[in-house]
């Protein structure tokens, strides 16, 4: 069926992303074989679009990519404050039990900087957050995690972190 996004007040924008996001058919995980390469294009697929989305709406905050197998994955989110750029090191492995299982996301950078946060950087996703996957699976990937998870945890926690003092800018590299 269709997802469903009621039960829990969304940022109009997060929603509009949402639906532009292709969703995915294929219930397949990481030990699925054949099946599972079927999802890895899709998860892709959507992921792509999504940074297309992102960079037509001049929004891009990520980059991510995984290992051969697509049960690893890395990259880099970023988020402006007070116009200084806050980058981070991404990092998730798919549970065993994906797509049925979200994935945990870290910024291994930032652990014990937030209470929004759990042991290895992993964010602490809203309460709303598990409910709406489980209801969605097997239709949400990467790309609505990335969406409905890390995008607004960035833009609430990093603001929070600046102004409590435990997160500083950036220093720009100095050019020579």
């Amino acid at each position: 069926g269709n997802p469903t996004f009621s039960a829990f007040t969304m940022d109009e924008s997060v929603k509009a992303t949402l639906k532009s996001i292709p969703l995915l058919t294929i219930k397949a995980g990481p030990r699925d074989g054949e099946k599972w390469k079927d999802r890895l294009k899709e998860e892709y697929k959507a992921l792509i679009k999504y940074v297309e989305i992102n960079k037509q709406n001049d929004q891009h905050w990520f980059t991510v990519e995984s290992n051969a197998a697509g049960t690893r994955w890395f990259g880099k989110v970023w988020t402006y404050h007070n116009n200084h750029k806050y980058e981070f090191d991404l990092e998730f492995d798919l549970p065993v039990t994906y797509p049925q299982t979200s994935p945990e996301l870290a910024l291994p950078a930032l652990e014990g900087k937030t209470v929004k946060m759990y042991r290895g950087g992993k964010i602490c996703l809203t309460q709303h957050f598990h409910p709406l996957w489980a209801r969605n699976v097997p239709h949400f990937g990467i790309a609505h995690a990335l969406a409905l998870g890390m995008g607004p945890w960035l833009s609430v926690e990093v603001p929070s972190m600046v102004e409590a003092g435990t997160l500083k800018p950036q220093e720009e590299k100095p050019t020579e």
